[in-house]
């Protein structure tokens, strides 16, 4: 941001401090893609009369965009008052409420393919796509970027575990065999797993937050000062993300007439597709931290993302599972599991230096190219 009207001298700040009027002008004038917020009231109208599939899902996506953009916005406002730990925090689960509220809907329809396509498409687009983004964009007009190398390394064990509560159950489906004992049984340790990943998931919050908060901390930025007073960022996250969520579930509620009117794979629907546009709003957020070289931030949105899902979300769809009586379990396809564990694998060799380069950003985005045509052609 450009503060050449701020003062020099620091006791100065407080007579230039944001006020309602001059945080909503900022809110808005902030980026070029707000006049897109246009089509944000559109995209509800032609929704709520029912208008056709293809109509609803491209009025919908586009709508997205901008409240994405505005939610990066809030979200930036809020690190710079409470630290990069708790804003890409805030930011992670903020996107991945869209992703709970949706699983469980189709959860409550039966659809349990669909929801767990859709949580192994989040993870995916997480570590690969956004990361991808991330080190190509924001190295383009660096040589090189750096990052907290403990906070990365951390993140990426929690996600090697959340890989090996996958792989288990597949390796126990294929000793066990297909039959109803085995069933059962592949419910039932999902079903501990699920409540062994919540667990750690807590503690994980207790070490981010608490214990060894100053390992995820990015640098303080002295020249860049919030432009919004704290409760209207406050209420702005809020308002947004309920925005967003709205256009997320008209989206996925026209995906299905997209699919046979445009003739697109499921698979690659629910890998691909839906996860992109659940996960908007931190994919924005991310690279525009990445292109300001705040990597710690952009890191800690991205990974944060797919550990919500992998140790938060996904648990808690399993128990949501036995609560309503659907088999939800951890048990994915084995296409599906090797995949993401060569994907974690791949995320674990690039981050391992604490240093990226716009050449490891084209490799994940690379990575994340060859499993979409996978899917794409996937039977």
């Amino acid at each position: 941001m450009n503060h050449e009207s701020q003062p020099l001298l620091g006791n100065s700040r407080d007579e230039h401090a944001p006020t309602v009027l001059s945080s909503l002008k900022s809110s808005f004038f902030n980026s070029y893609f707000n006049v897109l917020l246009i089509f944000v009231p559109i995209a509800l109208i032609v929704s709520f009369i029912g208008a056709s599939d293809s109509v609803v899902f491209s009025l919908n996506f586009i709508a997205i965009i901008p409240l994405a953009k505005l939610l990066g916005f809030a979200t930036e406002e809020l690190a710079l008052r409470t630290g990069s730990t708790i804003g890409s925090l805030l930011n992670a689960t903020f996107g991945n409420a869209v992703e709970l509220i949706l699983g469980v809907i189709a959860l409550k329809e039966g659809l349990i393919r669909v929801v767990q396509a859709s949580v192994l498409g989040s993870i995916l687009s997480n570590i690969l796509l956004v990361l991808g983004f991330c080190f190509f964009l924001g190295g383009l007009t660096r040589h090189e970027q750096e990052f907290n190398n403990i906070a990365a390394q951390t993140s990426s064990s929690l996600l090697a575990l959340t890989v090996l509560s996958l792989l288990v159950p597949a390796a126990f489906a294929t000793v066990a065999g297909s039959d109803e004992e085995a069933a059962e049984g592949i419910l039932a340790l999902s079903h501990g797993t699920a409540i062994v990943l919540l667990i750690i998931y807590m503690l994980f919050l207790f070490f981010q937050l608490k214990t060894h908060s100053g390992i995820f901390e990015d640098e303080v930025d002295e020249e860049e000062v919030p432009t919004t007073t704290l409760i209207f960022s406050v209420v702005l996250l809020l308002v947004v993300a309920g925005f967003v969520s709205l256009h997320a579930e008209f989206l996925v509620g026209a995906i299905e007439g997209v699919v046979e009117e445009w003739g697109i794979n499921e698979t690659f629907v629910g890998i691909i597709l839906l996860p992109l546009v659940g996960n908007a709003a931190e994919h924005v957020s991310s690279v525009t931290f990445a292109m300001k070289n705040k990597m710690n931030l952009c890191i800690g949105i991205a990974l944060s993302s797919s550990l919500q899902i992998g140790l938060l979300v996904t648990p808690i769809l399993v128990l949501a599972g036995w609560i309503i009586d659907q088999p939800m379990t951890l048990f994915f396809e084995d296409f599906e599991t090797i995949i993401l564990f060569a994907s974690v694998l791949i995320v674990n060799y690039l981050i391992q230096d604490a240093r990226s380069n716009w050449l490891e950003g084209a490799l994940l985005l690379a990575a994340y190219a060859i499993i979409a045509l996978a899917f794409w052609f996937h039977p």
